[in-house]
Order: C-alpha cells, then sequence, then structure tokens
C-alpha cells in the first residue's frame, strides 16, 4: 500500500498566543515574536504511532525535515522522501509535495494542518484518493479531519487493513482570517473530498446555533454573573454562547477570542496563553467555556489560549461549561472532547462534568480526554 504523510508545520502556531490561525508570512512572523511553538509534529506524531504495527508493509512517501520525514524516521518508519529540505515551507509547498506524490500512485494522503492545508491538499488532489486530515490548526471547519490526531491514524489503519465499506465526500471549508480576527465568520465551501467515513472517529462540520436558544442563553448567562465571586478572574471563551455574559456586563466582548473579568470590569482583551498567565499570577480564577457545536470540543478547537499549562494553573475544578440543551442533545450520545496537546492534562477530563444548560439546570455529560 502506497501511503502519502505530509505536515503542514506552522498549523496551529496562532493558537496559544492569540493570533486565530497562521495563513501569510506577516502572520506567522508575529505569531514567532509572541514565542508559539510548532503544534502540529507533535499532533501528527500521534496519528503515526497508530502505524507502527504495519509499517514493513507500507510505502510512504513524505517531505523532507519537518514536513513529515522527521516523526517517520523517528517512529523507525524507512520513508520515501520528495523534495528538497527547506528552512520554510508555504502553500505552494504543500501543493507541490501532494502532486508529487500523486505522481508515485499514493492510494491514501494522511496530512496534518487547518483548513488552510484542507484547502491546499484539495487543490491538487480533488476527489482523486481518499485523505484524511489530522486536526492541528487553530481553526477546523472542514468535514475531512479525524475528531482527534489519534483517530487520524486509526482511519488509516482501518482504510489500509480494508475495514472500510462507506468513502463519503465531505466538505472542504475555510473562513477570512482577516475577517475572523475582526470577529467575524465568513466560512467559505470549496469543495469536497473523500474520506473512510467512521462516525466516532471523523468530526462532522462545525455547525451553528440555531433560533430558539437565546432564552436559554440568557438564563444561562444571568446564572454566571450572579454567581461570580469578588476579586476572582474570570476568563471568558470563545463562541456565541459566552458573548451574552458579556453584554449583560454590558462589556466588550472578543467574538473569536479571550478576554478576562474581574469584579465585572473588562481587565484584558483578545489575551493569549502569555498574557492569561501573565495577568492572573497567583490568583483565583475560573474559565468559563462552551461547547463547539456539531463536534463536541470545550477545549483545544478554536480556543488553544486555554492550553494545558494555564488549565494546569487555573485547575479543571475551576473550569464551568455552558451549553443548551439543544446543543448537547444534538451530539447524541458522543462525548464533549478535550485535546490540549498535553496527554497528561487531556485525562484529567476522563469521566463527567457538569454542564449549566439554563438558569436553573445543569447537567452532567461524559467528557473524553483525546
Amino acid at each position: 500500500m502506497k501511503l502519502g504523510f505530509i505536515v503542514n508545520p506552522v498549523a496551529g502556531m496562532g493558537g496559544k498566543v492569540g493570533l486565530k490561525g497562521t495563513d501569510g508570512d506577516e502572520v506567522l512572523k508575529k505569531a514567532l515574536e509572541l514565542g508559539a511553538k510548532p503544534e502540529a509534529p507533535i499532533k501528527a506524531k500521534k496519528a503515526l504511532e497508530v502505524l507502527i504495527p504495519v509499517k514493513d508493509k507500507l510505502e510512504l512517501y513524505t517531505c523532507p525535515g519537518n514536513m513529515g520525514e522527521n516523526i517517520a524516521r523517528e517512529l523507525g518508519f524507512e520513508p520515501k522522501v520528495l523534495g528538497e529540505i527547506k528552512s520554510s515551507t508555504s502553500a505552494e509547498d504543500t501543493e507541490k509535495a501532494v502532486g508529487e506524490m500523486l505522481d508515485k500512485n499514493i492510494e491514501f494522503l494522511l496530512f496534518a494542518g487547518g483548513d488552510g492545508t484542507a484547502r491546499n491538499i484539495y487543490n491538487v488532489v480533488g476527489d482523486k484518493i481518499p485523505v484524511i486530515g489530522i486536526p492541528a490548526g487553530v481553526k477546523i471547519h472542514s468535514g475531512v479531519y479525524a475528531s482527534y490526531p489519534r483517530a487520524a491514524g486509526e482511519v488509516t489503519l482501518k482504510f489500509l487493513n480494508e475495514e472500510f465499506v462507506d468513502i463519503k465526500e465531505v466538505e472542504v471549508m475555510d473562513i477570512d482570517e482577516e475577517a475572523f480576527r475582526e470577529g467575524q465568520v465568513m466560512a467559505k465551501l470549496y469543495g469536497y473530498m473523500k474520506v473512510p467515513f467512521e462516525p466516532e472517529l471523523v468530526q462532522n462540520q462545525k455547525s451553528g446555533g440555531i433560533e430558539g436558544e437565546e432564552a436559554a442563553l440568557d438564563g444561562i448567562s444571568d446564572k454566571i454573573i450572579e454567581n461570580m465571586e469578588p476579586n476572582t478572574f474570570y476568563i471568558i471563551g470563545s463562541g456565541t454562547s459566552t458573548r451574552p455574559i458579556m453584554e449583560k456586563l454590558g462589556l466588550p466582548n472578543t467574538l473569536l477570542g479571550i478576554d478576562i473579568v474581574k469584579n465585572k470590569e473588562l481587565i484584558a482583551s483578545d489575551v493569549n496563553e502569555k498574557e492569561i498567565l501573565e495577568c492572573i499570577g497567583d490568583s483565583k480564577a475560573k474559565i468559563i467555556v462552551t461547547v463547539i457545536g456539531g463536534q463536541g470540543y470545550i477545549l483545544g478547537r478554536g480556543n488553544q489560549q486555554l492550553s494545558a499549562k494555564v488549565i494546569r494553573k487555573i485547575g479543571k475544578e475551576n473550569i464551568q461549561i455552558i451549553a443548551t440543551k439543544r446543543k448537547l442533545m444534538d451530539l447524541g450520545r458522543r462525548p464533549l472532547l478535550v485535546d490540549t496537546g498535553d496527554d497528561e492534562v487531556n485525562s484529567m477530563f476522563n469521566g463527567y462534568m457538569k454542564v449549566r444548560t439554563s438558569y436553573t439546570e445543569e447537567v452532567v455529560h461524559m467528557v473524553k480526554g483525546l
């Protein structure tokens, strides 16, 4: 079996530093200046590890250095490396590499990145071969990604073992990052790619809210404000479900970023990981997060500023989840998900947590650390 493996090494680097993506050289430069570290190679390694038992049966094609080769060799694979190593990579490099892999007649492509990477892959692959994405970006709206990194490896293994019968065409979506940084979600459909479909392993496309939820969110925000303790930092997560809290406090809200409130006053807006840690110091702090509709993530998607380091500092017991009952029902029996990139922190969340669903009610829902 000929397998392609490619990593966008800069995907996800803008998350913890609050940049909401890394599309473009200037944004990447700023992310590095803010101390951003590579996230995609770590997640790609988790996926490729799943394939170690069958590595001798694979003809693995990858790219030089941190675009795939380093991880593959570290795990004991003997990949066929295409192209030349570069000090930095671009979208054009990704597309060129995928084209070379297709010329080698790969039968399946495993790639790590975000929605921008998925677009690059689609531009070359189209519907020629099945693919699966390892979620490593800040924004993951496309349906071509596995639910978490290891799941991407499991999907690939199932395909290689011919355990799949259903190949679905799923959406390749991306948003305008400049608009995203201004608090607007402008998603666009670019096309469809083929993905081996397994409901427990492949994520749903991100879904938005629905009419009729406003009353529930109104009650939730009233309760959160009523319970706010004096001299405590409240770190308000991103999303439309947390927006009513800020509106009722009469404070400006960074819809797609993280804000900090203390004594019902705005302390800091659109903060990154470092700024959160510096702001709260050793003071008492709490985190308020919501659920990504259709996917179930509470940490690790769109709020990477709430990193493993931040969570360790604040404590799981000081995290409040809010969501309407409808949003939870839409998940079916699937758990809420946490993927901080730190296995130890992720495992802290395995079990059940309370979710505030209205002014008067909380429910208990299963949470899974990935």
